[in-house]
């Protein structure tokens, strides 16, 4: 079987629970083609680097995705044919990521730079 990375952009106007029902429907294309989902991710709503269809953000979803070609060539026709979704990129990987994918880890790598550093108005202090 093959392993692919499969991202999609959905519309800033969706409310959270539509873009999980968007990755509901993913995950039903997928295994309804002799294909498996091994992860979702939801990275939520971030900006664009330019407007896209008139949207200056949007909801980005990653599927970690094992299947022959054709579960990625239906999910790629059905992504096409879907209004919400205004980008989307498959990808096919040697490998996939253990745990979670970077922009996940990118989180928690700033929240632990901010407990490190020390704090300007207390080394003026001391």
């Amino acid at each position: 079987m093959a392993l692919y990375e499969h991202i999609f952009l959905a519309r800033q106007d969706l409310s959270q629970a539509q873009v999980d029902a968007l990755a509901a429907t993913a995950t039903e294309i997928v295994e309804a083609n002799d294909g498996k989902v091994t992860k979702t991710e939801t990275w939520g709503l971030k900006n664009l680097a330019y407007k896209i269809d008139r949207n200056r953000k949007a909801h980005y979803v990653m599927l970690n995705i094992e299947g022959p070609g054709s579960v990625v060539a239906e999910l790629e026709r059905q992504t096409r044919i879907n209004e919400d979704v205004i980008r989307y990129l498959t990808v096919r990987v040697d490998e996939h990521e253990s745990g979670p994918s970077v922009m996940m880890r990118k989180g928690d790598r700033e929240r632990g730079d901010r407990d490190r550093k020390p704090r300007r108005d207390r080394e003026e202090r001391d």
